[in-house]
């Protein structure tokens, strides 16, 4: 990359596609994490050549929409469009789709292949040439699942109380198997640490 300075968006109005994007990353933070300097919020505004209080502020106005935050009386940033509105709306009971279509967008501006990280990568699945396009979609679900659901833990097992994210697994409630409408729903899973799934699958 050369060192010249992106072009600003500043002013511009945010797209479908975009707000796609900034949903995407408001399902994977902490509310209370959808700051400037946050690492998510940095990198999704480089993809969109936007500043990162910008992505801050659009995170805001997701809030304004959660029930999750209005039954703690937080409230999010209150000048959200219609178009923020009719994202959440869309896509807020639609986690599949969201996942694969977020993706999509990511790969089309340059963002990391999710399928390649190593929380995708430590889920085990189906193999072999024939299974390949299977096993990429199952990888992006899960590093979807697994960053909304130790988000909605904030990091904590909810068991133990233990709080390092490394020790802690996103586990199904519906099992994976079983279901694929609750493959990726946030209301679907559970942090807990590790070591404490491997002992209940062994005893």
């Amino acid at each position: 990359m050369s060192g010249k300075k992106q072009p600003s968006r500043y002013g511009t109005l945010w797209t479908r596609e975009e707000l796609i994007l900034g949903f995407d990353l408001y399902c994977r933070i902490p509310f209370k994490k959808t700051k400037a300097d946050n690492p998510g919020v940095t990198e999704l505004a480089r993809l969109l050549r936007r500043s990162p209080a910008s992505i801050a502020r659009k995170l805001g106005n997701f809030g304004s929409f959660d029930p999750e935050l209005q039954r703690q009386e937080i409230t999010g940033l209150v000048h959200a469009g219609k178009l923020d509105k009719e994202i959440w709306d869309e896509f807020n009971n639609d986690w599949n789709r969201l996942v694969l279509e977020a993706q999509r967008l990511k790969l089309e501006l340059g963002g990391r292949d999710e399928s390649q990280t190593q929380a995708a990568r430590d889920f085990s699945g189906p193999e072999g040439p024939s299974e390949r396009e299977t096993m990429r979609k199952t990888r992006i679900h899960q590093a979807f699942f697994r960053d909304v659901i130790l988000s909605s833990y904030d990091d904590t097992c909810c068991i133990t109380g233990l709080r390092i994210r490394e020790c802690l697994v996103a586990s199904h409630i519906v099992p994976w198997s079983v279901s694929e409408e609750y493959r990726t729903d946030p209301h679907n899973g559970l942090a807990l640490v590790r070591l404490l799934i491997d002992s209940l699958i062994v005893g």
